[in-house]
């Protein structure tokens, strides 16, 4: 229910005139889908992953909270609301701050960002088989970390097509010492500011 009346909020935002979003552009709301790899984030960048038959469709939604007056830097709060489908059905929210940084020289071709959030937090509505460790057991509430790149046209930055790496992890054992990696998704998505 919750996930229909998200879904029935970003689609109106969606269509929001492009009068309204041609503001300062704090806001955004977006949706992405993704696929699991067996693999830490810096495995995947490296190469080294293979995919399992786990699915994540999400919601998200960013405020940009803080601008940077002399360096292309911004702090964004992410949100997201999912749902996991293929080995186990789950539905997942998470909140992290994000850095967003976008000074790159090819800008005036493809305006270009990355984002980066390594601490945040996660919860699951149930505890995924992918992350029980070997004695069986995983924690519903984990770190959420992740990376982004975004592109979108110089002359309509209001539409945004991004990659993002959605990672779900105890950080290094800090909160439980179960022996599980956590959850790990390749995910593409589409988002609008406003």
């Amino acid at each position: 229910m919750r996930l229909t009346v998200a879904a029935s909020v970003l689609t109106a935002l969606l269509w929001l005139p492009l009068s309204v979003q041609a503001q300062e552009q704090d806001w955004s709301v977006g949706a992405y889908i993704g696929k699991y790899y067996d693999t830490e984030p810096a495995g995947f960048l490296a190469g080294r992953a293979g995919f399992v038959d786990q699915h994540l469709y999400a919601l998200t939604a960013t405020k940009t909270v803080w601008r940077s007056a002399t360096l292309p830097l911004s702090l964004e709060l992410d949100g997201m609301l999912g749902v996991q489908s293929g080995v186990a059905s789950l539905s997942e929210i998470a909140v992290a701050p994000a850095l967003r940084w976008s000074g790159f020289p090819w800008n005036s071709t493809v305006h270009t960002s990355v984002s980066f959030a390594p601490l945040g937090v996660s919860y699951t509505s149930s505890v995924s088989p992918l992350e029980r460790g070997q004695g069986g057991k995983g924690s519903q509430t984990l770190n959420w970390l992740f990376l982004e790149v975004a592109l979108s046209s110089p002359s309509n930055k209001t539409n945004e097509f991004f990659a993002r790496l959605h990672h779900r992890c105890a950080v290094y054992d800090l909160l439980n010492n179960y022996g599980a990696n956590g959850e790990d998704f390749f995910t593409l998505g589409f988002r609008r500011r406003f």
